[in-house]
Order: structure tokens, then C-alpha cells, then sequence
């Protein structure tokens, strides 16, 4: 599957997240550097907490230095719920890239987590033709 397959599958996971009226439906798929899926999640599957981007990486002990990471929204940089942020947990992972198709709103909290991975040398492929999927799931809280 390629860049485009990836992420399309990441915004058909966050269609499965429990509506939420403080916080975003997001999907992860975590793909390691020989092309297949090493792990997926997505926002509040186990917790009322859960990131999408922290539950597909809380699956996973396997080294995933040269991994991608495809998320429907781009990583949070900011959080009040957990210690570390989604960026933060990627840049600690050894993933390389992240493919995502939305850029965060400042709904909630200021979207810098590109900054964050930017910093760090993760490349960053921002898809926004997906854009339109990764909001669907969030229509309630963007008023749509």
C-alpha cells in the first residue's frame, strides 16, 4: 500500500472513536520501514484519554526506527491529560515520517506538533486532500 492507502485507512479508524465534545476522532497506523503495518489505534479505544497516535504506539515494544506514521490528524503537540505529547512519543519511537491529512485546529489547544517533529528531523507529508475524511468524524465539534 502506498502513502495515500495508509492514511485512507487511518481516517477510517477514526470513525470508529466514541463521539467526544472535547476532543478530536483521530486514527493512527504505524507502518515499519519494510512497508507492512506494525500497529493501529485510535482516539479513546481503551481509555477516555487515548490518542490515537499513543494507542497504535502503546501496541508495539519493536524497534520502529524508520517506521511511518499515518495519522488523519496531525500530531498533538500540546496536552493536558498525559506527561507526553503524540510528537513527542513518535520523536521517542524512531519514526522517520509522518503522512497526515489535517492539520490540528486551535480548537482545543494550539496545533504545534509538526513544529515538534519538524525539529527533530521527522519528515513530515501533509496530505490535505484527505482533509475533508479526517474532519468528517469531527462535524460536532467544528459545528458542520
Amino acid at each position: 500500500m502506498d502513502d495515500l492507502g495508509w492514511l485512507e485507512l487511518a481516517c477510517d479508524l477514526a470513525a470508529l472513536c466514541p463521539p467526544s465534545s472535547t476532543a478530536f476522532s483521530v486514527g493512527a497506523v504505524v507502518v515499519g520501514a519494510d512497508g507492512r503495518e506494525v500497529a493501529r489505534g485510535f482516539s479513546r479505544e481503551h481509555d477516555p484519554h487515548d490518542h490515537a497516535e499513543e494507542a497504535a504506539l502503546a501496541k508495539t515494544a519493536r524497534d520502529l526506527t524508520g517506521s511511518t506514521v499515518y495519522s488523519s490528524l496531525e500530531p498533538c503537540g500540546h496536552r493536558a491529560s498525559r506527561p507526553r505529547t503524540c510528537a513527542e512519543l513518535i520523536v521517542a519511537s524512531g519514526a522517520r515520517r509522518v503522512v497526515f491529512a489535517w492539520r490540528e485546529p486551535a480548537l482545543f489547544a494550539a496545533g504545534k506538533g509538526a513544529e515538534i517533529l519538524a525539529a527533530a528531523g521527522v519528515e513530515l507529508v501533509e496530505v490535505p486532500e484527505l482533509a475533508g475524511r479526517a474532519r468528517e468524524p469531527n462535524a460536532h465539534l467544528l459545528g458542520k
